[in-house]
């Protein structure tokens, strides 16, 4: 299924060519656009969508982080030690780093510029890292690369959205507008869109080449994950002691690679939105961003501190997504349709993944939603167990689900 993130590589690079040729062009923003053609709602509308998926999703970038700090640097004893502070505190002080970042400097595109390549690089090198090591079969990784359309079904969508996401593509006519690229600039700098895409598409194919040569058994069983710091135990047989710090590295630069710049294109376009302006100097697109990060910051330290459930948020998240993502896409193919340099081959490519997107959408309001709410429902109407002859510490582990089934 490899073939499947080359074509959502060539997606991304589609509609990001549209949004920096739109930016590049036009000496307003996007919802500006939208509102002088009498579509104000539209504009509010994409605003709320990007700043809820961002700040629904920031959670997980925050939880991703957590995650790693606590498997490189465990408790001591985890049953006799308390509740471990230091994970939610340092949680706070990397939001709060991003928080500083926002206000302390003016110039803040450059900073989270150079900040994202070295993040991208470092994330790159301990794939890589993890890759070699586990020299997977070639042949088998070039058979990925071969269209297997027999293979495809819905549930493949899901694979897309992880290398063709709109809410970046469409925050690009936000970047190209602050540089002031002219149509030109934009033409002779698309070489940086592709090697950016590129490398995204390649980390992807990365990752999966590594899930499909490690997390096997010599007897041809899967293994079974219920967190992503799980990879690094399951490489530890091939790896050693080191491979764990390696793929934790690569996971902490993928987390808080996406941290900043998430938060960014939720705050600035529900600014834009809200008519409060989207330049990096504004006040409002900073304090949205701000808003976005403690939103995520705060739903992460309730869910590691205090067994908050999640599920809701996630299921919010995806709703909204649902609305948002198509809707995007829309905007940016509908404003720029009128334009000359929308040749025949980018308005296809237009088309077909606004297509996409659909199916996508489709995908999570009638698969996966109805599937996560009946298995949410199902959970919150469980009677607890009742245990009979059972001292009080034995059923405060039950009631607590710590247990051993």
């Amino acid at each position: 299924m490899l073939w499947i993130v080359l074509v959502a590589v060539i997606f991304q690079l589609a509609f990001m060519t549209i949004a920096s040729r739109l930016g590049s062009i036009q000496s307003s923003s996007i919802c500006d656009m939208l509102r002088e053609k009498g579509k104000s709602n539209w504009a509010i509308a994409v605003g709320i969508c990007l700043f809820f998926i961002g700040a629904t999703f920031q959670s997980g970038y925050n939880m991703g982080i957590a995650a790693v700090v606590e498997e490189l640097f465990p408790p001591e004893d985890s049953k006799t030690s308390g509740p471990n502070y230091l994970i939610p505190a340092l949680v706070v002080i990397f939001n709060s780093c991003a928080i500083i970042f926002l206000f302390a400097f003016r110039n803040l595109y450059q900073l989270v510029e150079r900040m994202m390549m070295f993040l991208v690089a470092l994330m790159l090198l301990s794939f890589t890292i993890n890759l070699v090591t586990l020299r997977p079969k070639l042949g088998d990784v070039a058979r990925g690369f071969i269209p297997r359309f027999d293979l495809v079904d819905i549930s493949v969508l899901g694979l897309i959205g992880t290398t063709f996401v709109i809410t970046a593509a469409f925050y690009q006519a936000y970047l190209v507008r602050q540089k002031g690229w002219s149509l030109d600039d934009v033409k002779a700098g698309s070489t940086d869109a592709r090697i950016g895409a590129g490398i995204m598409g390649t980390i992807t194919i990365m990752l999966m080449a590594t899930a499909a040569a490690g997390l096997h058994t010599e007897s041809g069983d899967n293994v079974t994950l219920t967190n992503p710091i799980q990879i690094a135990t399951a490489l530890e047989p091939t790896f050693g002691s080191t491979g764990r710090w390696i793929f934790c590295l690569g996971l902490f630069s993928a987390a808080y690679s996406s941290f900043l710049v998430n938060s960014m294109i939720g705050g600035f376009v529900l600014s834009d939105g809200l008519g409060l302006g989207c330049e990096a100097t504004d006040r409002w697109p900073r304090v949205f961003t701000s808003l976005s990060l403690l939103t995520g910051m705060t739903v992460a330290i309730a869910a590691i501190q205090f067994n908050f459930d999640r599920a809701p948020t996630i299921i919010a998240a995806q709703a909204v997504t649902v609305v948002g993502s198509p809707l995007v896409a829309i905007v940016l193919v509908w404003l720029a349709s009128d334009k000359t340099w929308m040749g025949r081959p980018l308005k296809w490519f237009s088309y077909l993944g606004i297509a996409l997107l659909v199916s996508m959408a489709l995908r999570t309001a009638f698969v996966t939603l109805p599937a996560k709410l009946e298995s949410y429902s199902n959970a919150a109407i469980k009677p607890a167990p009742v245990v009979k002859n059972a001292d009080a510490s034995e059923r405060s582990k039950i009631g607590s689900g710590q247990s051993e089934q």
